[in-house]
Order: C-alpha cells, then structure tokens, then sequence
C-alpha cells in the first residue's frame, strides 16, 4: 500500500487536531460524563473510522478497506481487555471521578505515542526478517492460552510490587490535587498519587501492546493502518471506560473472546510464515504448498463473530445472575 506524505500529514494533523481539542475543551471543565456525552463521542468516533475505511477503500481499494476495518476492529477488542485493567487501576487508587477523563487522556496520548515506537519496531523487523511472523504467531497463541488461564490477582500483586517499591523511594502524598504531579503538603513540595496512576496505566499498555501490535500485523503489514487503526481504537476507549463503568468486570465471557481473536489470528500468522518460509531447518529453507491462507474477509467475520458471541453471552450470563439473586432475595422474605 503506497501512502503520500499528503494522506501521512492529513491523516496525523486531524489525529493531532482532536487529541488537542479533547485536552483543551475537556480539561477546562474536568467532569465524569454523563451517559448521554459518552453516547455522542463514541458515536462520533466510530463513525469516523467508518468513514475512513470508506476512504481507503474508495483511494486504496477494498482489500486494503476490508484490512482496515478488520484492524481497527481487532485493536478496539483487544483494548476492551485494556478497559478491565483500568477499572481496577481506578479504583485502587481512588482516583476522583471528575479526574478520571483528564487520566485517562493523557494515558491515552502516553498510548498513542508507545504504540507508535511499536508500530515502527515491528514494520521494520517484518521488513528485515520474513521469519518473526513464526514468533508473532507462536507468542499470540501462548497468549491466547494465559488470557484464559491468567488471573487479576497476579497482574494486581507484580503492580503492587512495583509501587511499594516506588513509594520507599519516592516522597508522595496521600491526596491528589487535581491532576498535578506535585503539591505542597507541610511547606514541602512532594509528588502526588496521580503519578502512581500514570505509571501503572503505561506499563499497561505497554503490556498490552506487545499483544495487540503483533496482532494487527496478522491483519495488514502496512504501518499506516496499523498507525491509524490503533488511533481510532484508542480515540474511542475513553468513552467506552464511562459508558459500560462497573459493567465490564461483568461481562465474563469477553476474555474468551478476546482469546479467541488471538488464537485466531497466531494460527494465521503461522501458516503465513509457513507459506513463505525462508528457514532452513523447515523444508530445507523452501516455501511450503499447499499451506491455506485466511483471507481478510475470514478474519473480519471471525473478529465479528468472537466478539459478538462472547459479548452475548456475557449479557446473557449477567441477566440469569441478576434473576438468580431477586428469586433468592425473594425466597429469603
């Protein structure tokens, strides 16, 4: 896919110009938004990403408009697995409401610019070693496995670690002001918990990005979708975070889901690196017939139907729970 500087500076000037409207408009009146308000903005930004999949498919054409989409939609279901954590993250350092939006904007934007150091690692070892499709696929399968296996608790005790090591080194307060790193308590100037917040929110992400890079790079090689995918992605996680709340520790099935995605997607991977293989402990360093590939639109469907079965079934599950306890509350009366 051949990109110009034109569509690369449009594309990262409108990126830029809506990262900077968020930090003035919003940060000048920090607030918990209403259901109504995350409704409108996550609508706005999902119907953005639709219109510029129509784009590159109206310019590009539509194996790179299908790719696109297919990418954007595996990179929005891998954050929802983010959102899990930044729940917690929340909750554990009682980070107040109407701080939350500026918190996590700005841990977007740390986001963005990780992803993006990501993004040119990988596009430039997929360049020079046709072989890291074989370790991309294998770590997203072993991946696939420890998201079902894998437990809050430990994610939570390896951070846990790591911020009591911090606070015996690091003079920090017990209240925030704001969302200022530094305050003054007893006439000294010492940071604030804010920057725990901050701290534990990117190595979050950094921690996600090591799946959710490798992923998309199933989908689509080309660094500008996997750039603007994960932009889209990110841009409309925020609203996500207010809209479901407290539902997404709910929603039981979605890591299986999300599991599923990338499994899904390590098989892929592999028999991509299988069909173009180059190294010589493997049929003599000869490309291997016969090995299927998955086209984009069987990832779409895929993407589509693992998401949308496990988001079903979470509801279903919550609504029998929810029933459950009112015949058990009742039967007590």
């Amino acid at each position: 896919m051949n990109v110009s500087a034109l569509e690369w500076g449009i594309t990262l000037g409108v990126t830029l110009a809506v990262l900077l409207f968020d930090v003035v408009v919003f940060a000048r009146r920090p607030h918990e938004p209403s259901k109504r308000e995350s409704v409108i903005a996550l609508t706005a930004y999902v119907g953005l990403a639709l219109l510029f999949g129509l784009l590159v498919w109206k310019v590009h054409g539509g194996q790179y408009g299908l790719e696109f989409y297919a990418g954007w939609l595996t990179e929005y279901s891998l954050s929802i697995d983010n959102l899990f954590v930044f729940v917690i993250i929340m909750a554990r350092f009682a980070v107040p409401k109407k701080q939350q939006q500026e918190v996590l904007m700005i841990g977007i934007i740390i986001s963005l610019v990780l992803r993006a150091v990501f993004i040119l690692l990988g596009a430039a070892l997929i360049a020079s070693f046709s072989w890291i499709f074989y370790i991309f696929g294998a770590f997203l399968l072993y991946t696939a496995i420890h998201q079902v296996v894998r437990s809050n608790k430990e994610e939570e005790e390896t951070e846990n670690r790591l911020i009591a090591w911090l606070r015996k080194r690091i003079n920090i307060s017990d209240t925030y002001d704001g969302i200022k790193f530094r305050t003054m308590v007893g006439g000294k100037r010492v940071l604030t918990p804010m920057l725990l917040v901050l701290i534990s929110l990117a190595i979050t992400d950094v921690i996600f990005a090591f799946d959710s890079i490798p992923a998309i790079f199933g989908i689509t090689t080309s660094p500008f979708l996997v750039l603007v995918a994960n932009v889209f992605a990110l841009m409309g996680l925020r609203q996500l975070y207010f809209l479901l709340g407290g539902l997404i520790e709910k929603l039981h099935y979605l890591t299986y889901g999300i599991a599923a995605i990338l499994a899904f997607i390590g098989i892929k991977l592999v028999l991509h690196a299988l069909h173009d293989n180059s190294l010589p402990f493997i049929n003599g360093g000869e490309h291997l017939d016969g090995i299927p590939e998955i086209s984009t639109e069987a990832s779409l469907i895929v993407i589509v139907g693992a998401i949308g079965i496990s988001a079903l079934a979470s509801v279903w599950k919550l609504r029998r729970d929810n029933r459950a306890e009112k015949e058990s509350a009742s039967t007590k009366k």
